[in-house]
Parts: structure tokens; C-alpha cells; sequence
């Protein structure tokens, strides 16, 4: 198939980049020049395992291209996905981007003689696809419904894994205005061998919230575990989870082995969950359900968690200390999560501000960041990829991502450098790591004394 592209985000560039490489010709539009001049060139704006293989791949297959010309880029195409940015508005998600690349999409179809199926694979809340979108296309276009297609294609990627998760997907939700729209998806999709799912526009809107909104449930649930357990002298996280895997329900025994499902990842203590999807859709599904009249406690209590975590996991750094006032203290990672550069929504950026109220000051390490990208948040230091540098003289640590660069240090040298070489394991990324006897080592979620008192209140 011919297809266009619009928007070249994490979705859409990666969407484009496997669509190519499976023999679609895919025709990537973005309003940025030096965006589409990156490309163009074989580069992608953003850190993602696998993706700029893809994009040269494609490139010199002259499968894949790039353009600001959205017109000439649906000229002769036969759908066109829609993976512009709906980043939030307050609780809301922000459809200005969506609205223009619809209307833009309508109005090169006025000119158009073939029929053309428009499909959103942007996040956006139940009924935006149905009315914003559909209205938009027919007011710009001049086309009724049935003169185009219309679906909503939602996306399950996660950063750091997005090639792997779009070539080798668990299922593929196509939801369609009408059969004929549907089945435009199906041929788009005929090549992978994954469970197809052929739902109602507003279904398929509510199953990207229900996936995010799950995962964050299971992450929230873990840390509020952590913090019973740091308020329970004795108890340890990691052995209550452990524990709880085993549940045969959570990993069942096949063939005599034990199948560990991935989504126990996220049955896992931190720091809190961040990036550009998990926080944006938990508030954006609870903004709809107000909107509504449905209450969602649940989610709610989710978005509660993950707010007090940052400031539970400082109070283990100040109770180890003796207080933080006037101590240098080392964040080891910036972005969200390891092996990605997104600082979206990170719960190490929520970790700074904290540490800097009580009078710390505060450096940083991040393999994936730049130094233009750290430069207005705030720290002290910022040493990108240098932990030696980072940690000399510190008198503390907190691992903020299980980054290899972090979990695979030579730790006696680090203590070495250290002031004070204490290490709080925000991640418990080192856990199972043998680290000297120098490091006073305190992995979250283990119950200590001077977290005893109120900290399960909070």
C-alpha cells in the first residue's frame, strides 16, 4: 500500500519506519523542516533502539520519505495515519494538533478521485474519533460519510522497545466507522501474525486508556506496597512481590517450567511511573469519566500514589543521612526510565525539586540526555555520561534508572570517589549486585526505623 504518515513522534516515525519494512511505500509529513531534513538523512530526533536501521533501510529501499507537503505526500495514497502529539491540556488531552492535521487531511482530499481511509492513531478519549475528526474531514473535504474511510488504530509501544513492540505485536485493534474502512486496516496489516481485533471507534479509543491505566494500577499498587513495607521494620518489598509472582495465576507452570508474563515488570517498587503516555492517559480517562458522571476512585487513588512517591523515596536519602541540608546528592538517570532520552513526566525530575527544598544540592548522570537538554532543570551539575565525575565527592547517591551504565559500575571505585558513599536504590536495580562493604546500600520498599513512624500516612 501507498500510505502517508502525519506526524513523526515516537508513534509515527516508527510506525513509518516498520511499515516501510514491511513493503509498504510510506510517505512520513512533519511541519518541521530540520525534523524532516534529520530523516531524511537517516536520523531520528529521538534515541530508540533499532530505528535509524529502519530509517536507512527504508530510505535506500525508497520506501520511506519525508516531507512537510502533506498534500504531496496523499497524492496516490490510499490511507493516511494520523500520530500527531495530543500532550495534555491540564487533565485534558490537546487536540489542536490533531484538529489541523485532520483539516489539512480534508482539504487534500477535496482534490482527490479514490476513496481514502483516514485512520487515528494518536491517543485521544472515546467519541473524538466519531465527532472531531469525522466532522472536521467532511466540513474540509466536502465528502459525506462512506466517501472516506475512518478508524482509530491504537498504538501499545513502549519506548526504549517500540521497533520490537510494532514488528511483533500481541494484538492489532482496528477500530472502523464501517466494514469497508476496516478492512483498508487489514490489508495494512496483512503481514503480521498477531490477533486482529475489529471494534467499534470508541472501543477501540478506550482500549489505549484501559492498557496505560492497567500498567499504572500495577505500578501504583507496588509503590504503595513499598511504602508499607519502608514503614514496617523488617518487611522488604522485594520478598512480598516475589511472593505474590508466584501466584500461579500470575505465573503459571507449563511443562513442568514456570512462564514469567512480562507485565510482572510492572508488578515491580520504584519511583514512580512517568513518560509521555502513562500520567497524561490515567488523567485524561478520569477527565472524560467527570465529563460523564462517573466516578473513578480507582484511578484516582492511582494518580495519588504516583504523586506522593518522589517525596517517600527523598525521606529514605534524609532519614540514611541524618537530613540532606548542605549534602551533594547524585541522581543516576533523568529520563523516565532507562535506555530512552524522554524527560516527559520523569519521576527523577520530581526527585529534584524535593531534594533541593531540604537545602541539598543536587548533580546528575544521564547516558541518553544532553547537556542542552538538562540545562534548564535545575541542577547543579550535570556530567551526561560521566559517573565517575558525577559521583565525586557526593555525599549520596539515588539511582533513578536501571541504566547498564549504573548497574554494571564498578562500585568500590565509585565509593572511592564518594564523600559519604551512601546509595539509595530507587529502581533496586542493584539488589542482586555485589557492592563493597564501604556502600551503605538502601534498596526501597525495606523497612527501616527511621521511616517508621508516619510513613504509611503519607
Amino acid at each position: 500500500m501507498i500510505i502517508s504518515i502525519v506526524g513523526t513522534g515516537y508513534v509515527g516515525l516508527v510506525t513509518g519506519a516498520c511499515l516501510a519494512s514491511r513493503g509498504h511505500v510510506v510517505r512520513c509529513v512533519d511541519v518541521s523542516p530540520e525534523r524532516v531534513s534529520l530523516i531524511r538523512s537517516g536520523k531520528a530526533p529521538f534515541y530508540e533502539p533499532g530505528l535509524e536501521r529502519l530509517l536507512c533501510e527504508g530510505l535506500a529501499a525508497g520506501r520511506l520519505s519525508a516531507t512537510i507537503d502533506l498534500a504531496a505526500a496523499m497524492t496516490g495514497s490510499e490511507l493516511s495515519l494520523i500520530a500527531v502529539g495530543t500532550p495534555a491540556n491540564g487533565e485534558e488531552p490537546d487536540l489542536s494538533y490533531l484538529e489541523a492535521a485532520t483539516i489539512q487531511i480534508g482539504a487534500a482530499l477535496r482534490a482527490s478521485d479514490r476513496y481514502h481511509v483516514v485512520a487515528v492513531k494518536s491517543t485521544v478519549v472515546p467519541g473524538t474519533t466519531r465527532t472531531t475528526v469525522k466532522s472536521l474531514i467532511q466540513a474540509s473535504s466536502g465528502l459525506a460519510p462512506g466517501e472516506f474511510g475512518l478508524c482509530m488504530n491504537p498504538e501499545f509501544l513502549r519506548e526504549g522497545s517500540a521497533v520490537e513492540d510494532f514488528l511483533n505485536p500481541d494484538r492489532i485493534v482496528i477500530g472502523e466507522a464501517d466494514a469497508k474502512s476496516g478492512k483498508a486496516m487489514e490489508v495494512l496489516y496483512e503481514s503480521f501474525d498477531c490477533a486482529k481485533l475489529h471494534v467499534g471507534l470508541e472501543e477501540a479509543e478506550l482500549t489505549k486508556y484501559a492498557s496505560n491505566s492497567l500498567l499504572s494500577a500495577l505500578i501504583s499498587f507496588s509503590n504503595e506496597l513499598a511504602a508499607l513495607c519502608e514503614a514496617t521494620p523488617g518487611a522488604y518489598v522485594e520478598t512480598v512481590l516475589n511472593a505474590l509472582h508466584l501466584d500461579h495465576r500470575l505465573s503459571p507452570i507449563r511443562e513442568g517450567a514456570r512462564v514469567v508474563p512480562e507485565i510482572l515488570t510492572y508488578l515491580r517498587a520504584g519511583i514512580g511511573f512517568g513518560g509521555s503516555c502513562l500520567p497524561k492517559d490515567v488523567n485524561a480517562l478520569r477527565s472524560y469519566g467527570r465529563r460523564k458522571g462517573v466516578m473513578t476512585p480507582l484511578l484516582d487513588a492511582v494518580m495519588a500514589t504516583n504523586t506522593r512517591r518522589p517525596e517517600q523515596v527523598v525521606r529514605i536519602m534524609e532519614g540514611a543521612m541524618g537530613g540532606l541540608s548542605g549534602r551533594t546528592v547524585a541522581l543516576l538517570g533523568l529520563a523516565f526510565k532507562a535506555g530512552t532520552d524522554d524527560l516527559r513526566s520523569s519521576p527523577a525530575l520530581a526527585v529534584l525539586p524535593i531534594l533541593k527544598a531540604h537545602g541539598a544540592s543536587v548533580r546528575a548522570c544521564d547516558p541518553f540526555i544532553s547537556r542542552d537538554a538538562a540545562a534548564g532543570l535545575g541542577l547543579d551539575h550535570f556530567c551526561a555520561g560521566n559517573l565517575e565525575s558525577t559521583l565525586e565527592n557526593a555525599d549520596a547517591a539515588l539511582l533513578t534508572t536501571a541504566d547498564p551504565l549504573f548497574v554494571k559500575a564498578d562500585w568500590a571505585q565509585m565509593a572511592a570517589r564518594m564523600r559519604s558513599a551512601v546509595l539509595i536504590d530507587g529502581r533496586n536495580a542493584l539488589r542482586k549486585v555485589r557492592l563493597p562493604a564501604s556502600i551503605r546500600y538502601y534498596p526501597i520498599g525495606q523497612g527501616a526505623s527511621f521511616l517508621e513512624a508516619g510513613s504509611a500516612a503519607d
